[in-house]
């Protein structure tokens, strides 16, 4: 297949998306697809080499077969993006439109996740036009402040006493202004890569979250420095929970509609299992979790990026078959 991958983009994680894209160029092509590299400036603007791409709704995107959208963060994670290659009518790797803006969100997806009955952490959302932190003291402390809108841990601030809240809402408000506040967690850190179509996806051995600062937390710097955080696969975790994260993790991909991929994120402590986050383009570095918890599990990366381009094309024929 010809690929298209769309990295960089507009957000504050553009470089963990060029990172993730060279990533995912070296899989496809050691699986044996052509690939173009397109890359989003942080000006908006697409460009193939040092050519700017002009788009034609309707025209597909310079022949390609399917297009993996690399992109972290707003205007490439959250729905936008995934609209635009709709609109392109090019079938395109990973969630839809909907599923991708639900989860970007992270307030969003919490009461998706609560209506379901998904056991997770506490948690208070808070409005820049509004932002009077109610609520925020039941959760104890620490907490964690978080921009409701991005990864990577970006603008997340960790508060230990009642008043670091104020600043640490300042911090997030300058990356969105939509903010959520959550509850710490006892336990382990644990992430599970999901794989597959809405209704029928597959879980990865779970891996767990070691950092090399016993004293830290899995930060930016833990996440993308080479050496900050190790992977151990598998988890230091009950066979009983370890079939919990794996059953929780495909449950929530499916309840939010996703497809292709996501990494859920939980918490757990001995039997109980709290769910965290689920990613929907999560980190495809060299230090990110989601391809090698499925080479742990028994899945070669560059396999992983080509059934990840087959549900995309299966998925855009089936839509095709709807009058709509």
């Amino acid at each position: 297949m010809r690929v298209a991958v769309l990295e960089g983009g507009r957000s504050s994680e553009h470089e963990v998306s060029l990172a993730s894209g060279e990533t995912v160029r070296e899989a496809l092509a050691a699986a044996g697809h052509e690939v173009l590299r397109i890359t989003l400036a942080r000006d908006g603007t697409w460009w193939l080499a040092d050519r700017e791409l002009a788009l034609q709704p309707g025209r597909g995107l310079l022949g390609a077969d399917v297009a993996f959208p690399v992109l972290h963060g707003p205007w490439g994670e959250d729905g936008t993006v995934q609209g635009l290659l709709e609109l392109l009518d090019v079938a395109y790797v990973g969630s839809g439109v909907l599923a991708s803006a639900a989860c970007m969100d992270k307030i969003v997806f919490k009461e998706l996740m609560a209506a379901a009955g998904v056991p997770q952490v506490g948690y208070v959302a808070v409005e820049e036009r509004a932002p009077e932190a109610a609520g925020v003291a039941a959760l104890g402390l620490p907490c964690w402040v978080k921009p409701a809108r991005l990864g990577s841990s970006v603008g997340i601030v960790r508060v230990g006493a009642p008043d670091e809240v104020g600043p640490a809402l300042d911090v997030a408000f300058a990356h969105d202004p939509r903010v959520i506040v959550e509850a710490s967690a006892a336990g382990l850190e644990v992430e599970c890569a999901v794989l597959g179509p809405t209704e029928a996806p597959e879980a990865s051995v779970p891996g767990e979250i070691v950092l090399a600062d016993a004293e830290g937390w899995y930060d930016y710097a833990a996440k993308y420095t080479p050496g900050g955080m190790e992977l151990m696969v598998p988890a230091r975790i009950s066979p009983a929970a370890t079939e919990r994260v794996r059953e929780l993790a495909c449950r929530a991909f499916t309840l939010a509609g996703c497809s292709g991929l996501a990494r859920a994120d939980f918490f757990v402590d001995g039997e109980h299992v709290l769910l965290n986050e689920l990613n929907t383009m999560p980190g495809q570095t060299r230090t990110s979790a989601y391809g090698s918890l499925w080479a742990a599990s028994g899945v070669p990366y560059p396999e992983v990026v080509d059934r990840l381009c087959a549900i995309g094309v299966a998925r855009h024929a089936a839509q095709r078959g709807h009058a709509f």
